[in-house]
């Protein structure tokens, strides 16, 4: 199934909530909506669930326009980031349930939890209240709901933000295997970046009712079209570029305009991509900095370095290290600094 989101605008009140959103996804595709609280995701994806209807736009569903069929007859699985799963009903029957509205064949209901629960692993679970399973295992409850009924999309609203950091970490893993098996098309709205990175195969990146960005997890962190974005996808240092070409102090090749006439104001560069040496060992056009400080990750150094001769008023630059352990540094050791031309990305330009 292909989903063709055209010109979709909602609107509460003064309240721009979707403005003119045009957005294509492919099937069997896992997308995820990623963006901060009141972007627009959510009512995204309730609009295309039809729970809440669009002031202008179509929603387009193998060409068909849905905006005004009722949520439902659109026969799209909808998981819930509190689960909703009914307390008084075990967890078979609150996979039954949807099969029950459908008025299904008894036996047919029997065979096809039987074959969900098989599928989410709690097969020895079936007789359990949500109230006797854990996070994690009610989650897998709520999706196997969702899948039962065969929907033609599958829709995830935060669906992992109430769980702890362990649980979380495991269910990406089973939700992506599981929604790849099916080769079920999946919409999943999410604000935390590193659920998106790990479990989609596009990101849309969203900000004030608006698409900031539509890539893949590497075309967002390696190539971020807006400072937004840069910001929002992994970490990256932000530096102003003077008129004369600057950066930090000292002129270095800087990516060319894309119109005549202009030149880049801010330019951006991840920390890993910061190189930094001795002093002694520094390179031609290096910079001089100071370290203010050093974050040991496990499996990274993170040095907050003030670099020599930049405008008052920039921040410090940020640099990520593998495999160092910084013992022994101290604030006001002295490091040289290089940021490769070819790793700079224009955030904003003049």
């Amino acid at each position: 199934m292909t989903l063709a989101i055209r010109g979709v605008v909602k609107r509460f009140g003064a309240l721009t909530a979707l403005d003119a959103v045009d957005l294509d996804i492919e099937q069997g595709e896992l997308v995820c909506f990623l963006g901060p609280s009141g972007c627009g995701k959510t009512t995204l994806l309730r609009v295309i669930a039809g729970l809440e209807t669009a002031d202008a736009g179509a929603v387009l569903l193998d060409g068909a326009d849905l905006i005004a069929t009722p949520a439902r007859l659109r026969n799209f699985g909808v998981v819930f980031q509190s689960y909703s799963l009914f307390p008084n009903r075990d967890a078979g029957e609150n996979i039954a349930y949807g099969l029950e509205c459908r008025r299904w064949a008894k036996d047919r209901i029997r065979a096809r939890v039987a074959e969900m629960l098989q599928l989410i692993g709690l097969a020895d679970h079936a007789g359990k209240l949500p109230s006797q399973l854990s996070g994690g295992q009610q989650q897998r409850v709520a999706l196997a709901r969702a899948l039962a009924v065969d929907p033609a999309l599958l829709l995830l609203d935060e669906p992992l933000s109430a769980l702890d950091a362990k649980v979380r970490e495991g269910l990406r893993f089973e939700i992506r295997a599981l929604q790849q098996r099916l080769g079920i098309t999946t919409i999943m709205v999410t604000h935390d970046q590193e659920e998106a990175l790990t479990m989609a195969d596009r990101i849309v990146v969203m900000r004030a009712g608006r698409i900031e960005q539509v890539g893949t997890a590497a075309e967002l962190y390696d190539h971020p079209e807006t400072r937004f974005v840069a910001e929002f996808v992994g970490r990256i240092n932000v530096l102003p570029v003077a008129p004369d070409g600057g950066v930090c102090g000292r002129l270095m090749a800087l990516p060319e305009g894309r119109l005549a006439g202009r030149r880049p104001a801010l330019v951006g560069i991840r920390p890993e991509a910061v190189r930094v040496h001795a002093p002694e060992a520094a390179p031609a056009g290096a910079l001089g900095a100071q370290l203010e400080q050093a974050i040991f990750l496990g499996n990274l150094t993170q040095l907050v370095l003030r670099v020599e001769g930049a405008p008052e008023g920039d921040p410090p630059l940020l640099a990520e290290l593998h495999g160092l352990r910084p013992d022994g540094f101290a604030p006001g050791a002295p490091f040289a600094v290089e940021l490769p031309p070819a790793a700079l990305r224009v955030l904003e330009w003049r």
